[in-house]
């Protein structure tokens, strides 16, 4: 009896130590809001620990590799994702935008199986009492819906969290004269319904579609790059333009 609950004992320790470990790992992004793919991560090597543990007969490697396999596996995704915009797109997905300008995006609603009670309850739970009031209400990939009110900030349920750091890198950018304060001239019913920002280019690659949206060239956003001091489409992390048509560069 003794014995079988020692061993017990020393599975969960050992499995709470290796999942402790694992998540140590994949980083910080496995335990803030989880997307589809971190959650099947998660989800998995849970149950495999149960399993471990549940079995004392099982020998302990039966849970080690494949959990330590589904740790390789976020590790790579995550390091592959980084240096493509293709890949995140597939694993992680893209936020959708569920109200522009106060009007309700209704299809975009019944894609993503989002009803108007659950958008009411989010709304209410950011003190805000009518869709009308609404500029922008997008629903993340991790699941988190992000509102920003009309002549307003960003609101969202980590909204001093996301205030506090949005600001000092804001800051800091503005230090570094990354940002530049000058902005550009165009046509509101280009972009304002598109998301806030724009990403013009990304990971150094130019975002095609995003500028004919806009109505612009390469030529134009080589200009634009250049007069923040950047030479090259390569040399640039992140590019972006807002509604307002200011633009934000950020060098890799």
């Amino acid at each position: 009896m003794f014995q079988h609950i020692s061993a017990h004992i020393f599975l969960t320790v050992l499995m709470y130590i290796f999942i402790f470990l694992s998540m140590r790992i994949m980083g910080k992004r496995e335990i803030g809001k989880l997307s589809v793919f971190d959650l099947t991560i998660s989800i998995m090597i849970a149950e495999i620990a149960v399993l471990v543990i549940e079995d004392i007969e099982r020998p302990i490697y039966d849970g080690i590799v494949p959990m330590a396999t589904l740790v390789l596996i976020q590790v790579l995704v995550a390091q592959l994702s980084l240096k493509s915009r293709k890949l995140r797109l597939l694993v992680d997905g893209k936020p959708s935008i569920l109200i522009s300008d106060g009007k309700l995006h209704r299809g975009e609603m019944r894609r993503q199986r989002y009803n108007i009670d659950d958008l009411l309850l989010q709304l209410r739970g950011q003190n805000i009492d009518s869709p009308a009031d609404v500029e922008f209400a997008i629903l993340e990939t991790s699941g988190q819906l992000t509102v920003i009110e009309k002549n307003k900030g960003v609101s969202s349920s980590n909204q001093s969290g996301n205030s506090s750091s949005g600001a000092k890198q804001g800051n800091q950018k503005g230090d570094s004269g990354e940002s530049g304060s000058g902005s550009v001239k165009l046509p509101s019913h280009k972009i304002r319904y598109e998301g806030l920002p724009i990403p013009l280019i990304m990971d150094g690659k130019v975002q095609d579609q995003n500028l004919e949206m806009i109505g612009k060239t390469r030529f134009w956003l080589r200009t634009q790059i250049r007069q923040k001091g950047v030479a090259d489409f390569r040399d640039v992390f992140l590019c972006s333009i807002d509604h307002k048509g200011k633009i934000y560069v950020d060098r890799l």
